[in-house]
C-alpha cells in the first residue's frame, strides 16, 4: 500500500525523502501508526498481568475483551489523545506549518521501528523465552527507542519542534514523558 501512495519508491527512497518531494504524507502517517499500533499490541499483550474486571464486564455481541483487545484499544487512544493534543499543540503555538513536518518525520521514524517491532514479535512468538526474560529487555528497549525518538525529533533536520526552548521543554514533558507514564499506569499498574 505504502508503495502506491509513494508511486513505486523503496524504503530506502521513502527514509531518505525530503518533504518537499514527498507525498500523501497523512494518509501515510495514517498507515503507518495502524501497523505499528497493532504490532506494539501484538508484542506487549502477552506481558499484561490481567485484564481489569471492570473491562471483562463489557460485552461486545457476546465477546469479552482479552490482553490482545484491551492493549490494542489502550494502544489506540493513547495514540489518538496524543495525535490530537499535538495538533493542539501545534496549533496553538501557531506552528502549523510544523505539524505537517512533524507527520513526515514522526512516520518516519515509526516505520523504521515497525520493522523492529516486526522482529521482536516472531522472535517472542516462535522462540522459547520467559516473560520474565522479556520484560527485563524490553522494558530497556522501549526506554532506548523513547529515549532516540526524543532526541530525534529535537535533532531533526525539518525543525520539527517550535523554536523557543520552553516550547521544546513543554512538549517532550507533557506530550512524551506524561502520556507514556499514564499509558504504563493503564496497562501494568
Amino acid at each position: 500500500m505504502l508503495l502506491y501512495l509513494h508511486r513505486d519508491s523503496s524504503v530506502r527512497v521513502f527514509l531518505m525523502q525530503k518533504f518537499a518531494d514527498s507525498s500523501n504524507n497523512f494518509l501515510s502517517w495514517l498507515i503507518i501508526s495502524v501497523v505499528f499500533t497493532l504490532l506494539m499490541a501484538t508484542l506487549i499483550s502477552q506481558s499484561i498481568p490481567i485484564v481489569p474486571k471492570q473491562i471483562t464486564d463489557i460485552h461486545f455481541f457476546g465477546y469479552e475483551l482479552n490482553k490482545f483487545g484491551y492493549t490494542l484499544i489502550s494502544l489506540i487512544i493513547f495514540y489518538s489523545l496524543k495525535s490530537m493534543l499535538s495538533y493542539i499543540f501545534y496549533a496553538g503555538t501557531g506552528n502549523m506549518k510544523r505539524w505537517t513536518l512533524f507527520q513526515f518525520t514522526a512516520s518516519k521514524f515509526y516505520f523504521t521501528v515497525s520493522f523492529v517491532l516486526m522482529a521482536l514479535c516472531i522472535y517472542q512468538y516462535f522462540y522459547d523465552i520467559t516473560d520474565l526474560q522479556l520484560f527485563d529487555y524490553y522494558f530497556v528497549g522501549l526506554l532506548g527507542v523513547f529515549v532516540f525518538k526524543v532526541l530525534f525529533y529535537l535533532l531533526s533536520p525539518n525543525q520539527i519542534l517550535p523554536d523557543k526552548w520552553y516550547y521544546k521543554f513543554l512538549y517532550i514533558c507533557t506530550l512524551q514523558f506524561a502520556p507514556v507514564l499514564v499509558l504504563w499506569r493503564v496497562l501494568y499498574l
